[in-house]
């Protein structure tokens, strides 16, 4: 009997002491990765501004690239592999610099301040990663902790940018190996995520929400027209992931040189903006996004944006690619929506969502994004749409280093690397 006591009393020590101290740490890097994320938010977000108000600086891209790429140059970055290199250090022991963090950070800022086309969120990824691991390290932690503080920092980071503090916990434990939750993670990525939002939220931060106008009555019709736009999510999410990958094959294989490949990147964007006519598809694009939901859509907005992007991406500017998948998706749905008689701007908070599960293959977290930004009450349509757009998607990923660990179509392990 005593024994049995004394070993009960252990356990319940162990978790005692697991709770507090994923309680600091997580304290820690929530703080930590919010005052970074907020100061990040604001440092592109002036970038933007003065992109827009001068609109010169387009013909700048080139010049920041070669800073960009001199940059990592000299920190000794050379081949950096970036997100990738994140989500391998959690199922490997690869260590990530600390040094990714600021070059990351000036490198998206100088990508949106001359024009490239990238997003935010996946730089947050790799900020969020190497200030984790950096923290990690310092606090003298052993290697299975460093793996979940690494997941720590990419929720907070991601979370004080976007505002979504649970999407952002979710989706750093369920990117890394598809069919495996990291459920070891859950209570510090959440922690540090509130932790990181209520940073940000202080310092004037609001989060991203939409108010959608029409919510559709559940009905056979409205069904069929969900399914259509859950396809359509897939296919292109495919087609953007392709694009991407070879983007960045093709500029490696006909321009070895870096400094060369940013260069004709820059030019290539410049002579894309200056064809097209229009400032849309540089930086981010939140305006379009926000304009989509309200029902206003160029038709073929998202296959531009896939071409700017991939370009951008491929040469070697720095960003990520999450904002530039919600504005392919929330373009593609807007479209979809008025041939398919549906409220636009709902078709396009669904093309949002089902376009970021495409890409990320998260439907867990897609659907708790879903919910973040556009409330619950439609939870069920967003949820088919991410079910289908999940499993037509395939195995194709934004992130090489990320595994597929069980098929997509039946209870069998395969663990394979995606595309």
């Amino acid at each position: 009997m005593k024994k049995q006591v004394e070993k009960q009393l252990k356990h319940i020590n162990e978790y005692l002491i697991t709770l507090f101290k994923w309680l600091a740490c997580a304290i820690l890097t929530g703080l930590v990765c919010g005052l970074v994320g907020t100061a990040f938010h604001y440092a592109v977000s002036y970038a933007t501004q003065i992109r827009m108000a001068s609109p010169w600086l387009l013909y700048l891209l080139p010049i920041a690239g070669v800073l960009i790429v001199l940059s990592y140059h000299a920190c000794g970055l050379k081949n950096n592999e970036g997100t990738n290199l994140v989500i391998r250090s959690i199922r490997t022991e690869n260590k990530i610099p600390i040094l990714m963090a600021p070059l990351i950070f000036v490198g998206t800022a100088l990508t949106h301040l001359c024009g490239g086309s990238a997003g935010r969120e996946g730089a947050a990824l790799q900020i969020g990663g190497s200030l984790g691991a950096f923290l990690g390290n310092v606090l003298h932690l052993h290697e299975k902790d460093l793996h979940v503080i690494t997941m720590c920092g990419m929720s907070a980071l991601f979370a004080a940018l976007f505002g979504t503090p649970i999407a952002a916990a979710v989706f750093c434990m369920e990117v890394i190996s598809v069919g495996v939750v990291y459920y070891v993670a859950f209570l510090p990525c959440v922690i540090s995520s509130i932790v990181a939002v209520a940073i940000a939220t202080s310092f004037g931060i609001r989060a991203e929400t939409y108010a959608i106008a029409a919510l559709p009555v559940l009905n056979l019709g409205v069904l069929w027209r969900v399914i259509v736009i859950a396809i359509a999510c897939a296919l292109v999410s495919i087609l953007f992931i392709i694009a991407l990958h070879r983007a960045e094959e093709l500029f490696h294989k006909r321009i070895p040189n870096q400094y060369l490949r940013v260069i004709a990147g820059g030019v290539a964007i410049i002579l894309l903006t200056l064809l097209v006519r229009s400032r849309d598809y540089n930086g981010a694009g939140m305006d379009v996004i926000s304009a989509a939901m309200r029902g206003q859509v160029v038709p073929y907005a998202f296959l531009l944006k896939i071409v700017f992007t991939a370009l951008t991406i491929g040469a070697g500017f720095k960003g990520g690619e999450i904002v530039p998948t919600f504005f392919i998706g929330s373009t593609l749905g807007c479209t979809l929506g008025l041939l398919l008689g549906m409220d636009p701007g709902f078709a396009a908070a669904l093309g949002l969502v089902g376009m970021f599960c495409g890409v990320v293959n998260c439907p867990l977290a897609s659907m708790l994004l879903s919910i973040e930004l556009f409330g619950s009450d439609s939870l069920p349509l967003f949820a088919l749409v991410c079910a289908i757009s999940y499993l037509l998607s395939g195995y194709y990923s934004l992130y090489a280093s990320q595994k597929i660990v069980y098929s997509k179509l039946q209870t069998e392990y395969i663990n394979k690397d995606t595309h």
